[in-house]
């Protein structure tokens, strides 16, 4: 006989696991079905262990510099397997916590592979959970010997929450070696003397920066005329002079076209304004994105509508099929976690009756944890000009803030994009340091339909890089001060 909760959720990362622990304070009985690890891809392989190797890249290049700052450093070092080391113990830190979320909400934990077996209308779903898939990189807590696994189990309500994978191009498949994605730059053997780089999204620009600051010769090839593509124009032009004054080579409107393998490295032809250039180099990253993981579910079998690989919902997770909802990656983009967390939440709180207000994608952040970071909410000028609306554009530069200069970190601009006439603030983009940490700022005003005066008449503390913020609403009215 099959066990039967209220909720089970398909999927232990971001999205998943907080949808569970949700559903659990709302009184459902609840399991997470997992195949691989705790946490997803974010915790293990992606959000989390990328900003410990970036973090010990920042206090490397302080440590070089550390002349401007009036220090005396002998040359610094470091041993790239103590680096990974530590970025793969904070993973495992952090997984072994969602397990003891999970305990704690009285959340079952289910390990295996799931499919959707039955979807009958008005009826509970039937899922079956097979083996555990292998992972593709070990787990960072071995599965406990004595757990809920294979079987079937019925739910009144299945959360789809599979997240994402690489996206793969035909040629350029990565085999572990020289071609990596993500999983394979995420802990290398070695260090390599040289890269290419092949996307230059977040996840591209962010290996990028952590390796050429950790004295690789780094190339990113990009199929568009501008890195950081989603991010306004301006804001990653300035991004990209500060990211090629630390050593990155940028190819622009480039595209791979061929990628040959030898024992020491990799061989690729970029094709850029109809001419064909070869570069070697020791390893090559693919970061052309990822897909979501739709597949082996039989969501199609069971009637779920589906468009390249990505399962359609409304703005509160539901699909076509009364009883089946998907939530993060595998619902489409943007692919952050915390747009998957806070979809998870909305529907199950919809689930349960307590009407939340639809997911807004125009109010996520987005941010990037490069050298300098960039981080952004909102519509770009490009987009905002598209609107056919009047607006008012302010900008600051980091130059004229006094904490800024204090930190040794002058460059760096916020931009603010307004409705001319009516005042709401449309777009904030941001680039400079600690700017993933001041983009909430904007993204509370915009959530509480702040307009510019609200901003202006705000009083920001004395010395800080927010104070960055604040100038440039003054500055989209006319009346800066500090510039």
């Amino acid at each position: 006989m099959a066990d039967t909760y209220d909720i089970i959720v398909i999927g232990g990362g971001p999205g998943g696991y907080v949808a569970a622990i949700r559903a659990a304070q709302l009184g459902f009985k609840t399991a997470v079905v997992e195949r691989e690890h705790l946490g997803g891809i974010c915790l293990n392989w992606g959000c989390i262990p990328t900003k410990a190797l970036l973090r010990s890249a920042e206090i490397f290049h302080y440590a070089e510099h550390g002349a401007n700052y009036g220090l005396k450093i002998e040359k610094p070092g470091f041993d790239i397997a103590d680096v990974v080391k530590r970025s793969r113990g904070v993973s495992a830190q952090l997984n072994g916590g969602v397990g003891m979320l999970l305990k704690k909400n009285k959340v079952d934990v289910i390990w295996g592979e799931a499919r959707i077996e039955k979807a009958p209308q008005g009826g509970p779903v039937e899922i079956s959970v097979g083996k555990m898939k292998k992972p593709a990189v070990e787990p960072q807590n071995p599965v406990p010997k004595t757990v809920l696994g294979e079987g079937t189990y019925k739910a009144k309500h299945v959360i789809v929450a599979t997240g994402a994978r690489p996206r793969v191009l035909p040629g350029i498949e990565p085999d572990g070696d020289r071609i990596w994605t993500y999983f394979e730059a995420m802990k290398p053997k070695a260090m390599p003397k040289s890269l290419v780089v092949m996307g230059s999204g977040a996840i591209g620009i962010e290996f990028a920066s952590f390796y050429r600051t950790m004295g690789a010769e780094v190339t990113v090839v990009e199929l568009l005329p501008q890195i950081l593509p989603v991010e306004d124009a301006e804001i990653a032009g300035v991004a990209r002079k500060q990211l090629e004054k630390l050593g990155i080579r940028f190819m622009t409107d480039a595209k791979v076209t061929k990628v040959a393998k030898g024992a020491d490295g990799v061989s690729v032809d970029i094709e850029a304004k109809g001419k064909i250039e070869t570069l070697k180099a020791e390893r090559l990253i693919s970061a052309v994105g990822v897909q979501g993981n739709s597949e082996g579910l039989n969501l199609e079998g069971v009637g779920v509508a589906i468009e390249r690989g990505i399962v359609k919902t409304d703005g509160l997770g539901r699909t076509n099929v009364a009883g089946i909802y998907a939530i993060g990656d595998v619902a489409g983009p943007p692919m952050l976690a915390h747009k998957a967390e806070h979809e998870g939440v909305i529907c199950v709180e919809a689930i349960k009756g307590l009407h939340p207000h639809p997911m807004k994608k125009e109010h996520i952040p987005g941010c990037t944890y490069c050298q300098p970071q960039v981080a952004s909410v909102g519509l770009t000028e490009a987009k905002a000009k598209e609107s056919g609306r009047e607006l008012k554009i302010g900008r600051f530069r980091f130059i004229g803030n006094g904490k800024a200069i204090a930190l040794g970190e002058p460059e760096g601009m916020v931009k603010t994009i307004f409705d001319a006439k009516t005042g709401e603030l449309l777009g904030a983009h941001m680039v400079g340091a600690e700017v993933t940490e001041l983009i909430q700022g904007f993204v509370v005003a915009m959530g509480l339909e702040t307009t510019e005066e609200d901003l202006m008449h705000t009083v920001f503390p004395h010395p800080t890089l927010s104070e960055t913020m604040h100038e440039s609403v003054l500055d989209a009215y006319g009346r800066v001060i500090h510039m």
